[in-house]
């Protein structure tokens, strides 16, 4: 089910060798806040938004905000934004350490093409296995982690909270 396909979607991005660059501009929140969080580089425009509401409607941001957003913010600044359910601007983002960049809107393509470039004229082994190498902190963190996350997502579909969200 749903979250068969969120477990997924965070392996398949963290296996993939190539690096992913996220170009994010507008709502970036729950599980596509996760989906950008866990791309390589994230770049956003400076009318990006970023969040995971999960906990508004009443479930666990499990589907892999428990995973990277500690790894990104830390953990006092991830719970204070999960538990809360925080949208923060990107210029908030950037300072926070969740995006790397944030450009003008007009901008915005621009820029992730550029680094796309720039990455895809050096040397491709020594990015990859960077990559690789790096994503292993990430993987360990999915292990200990996501399995639960989700699970107790699923069980808070069972619960009052989330009925009267709905």
């Amino acid at each position: 089910g749903m979250m068969k396909e969120a477990r997924k979607i965070v392996n398949n991005l963290l296996d993939l060798e190539a690096p992913i660059i996220a170009a994010v501009n507008g709502h970036c929140v729950g599980l596509g806040a996760t989906i950008a969080l866990l791309c390589d580089v994230i770049i956003a425009s400076d009318k990006a938004k970023f969040g995971d509401p999960h906990v508004k409607m009443g479930i666990v941001a499990g589907d892999g905000g428990a995973v990277i957003w500690p790894l990104l913010v830390g953990v006092a600044k991830a719970k204070e934004m999960l538990m809360l359910g925080v949208i923060i601007d990107a210029q908030e983002a950037e300072r926070l350490g969740l995006v790397n960049k944030v450009v003008p809107e007009t901008e915005l393509l621009a820029t992730a093409i550029d680094l796309a470039k720039r990455l895809a004229e050096g040397p491709i082994y020594a990015i990859q296995w960077t990559k690789m190498a790096i994503n292993k902190l990430i993987r360990e963190r999915v292990n200990l982690i996501l399995d639960a996350s989700l699970g107790w997502e699923e069980y808070a579909f069972l619960s009052e909270d989330y009925r009267e969200a709905v």
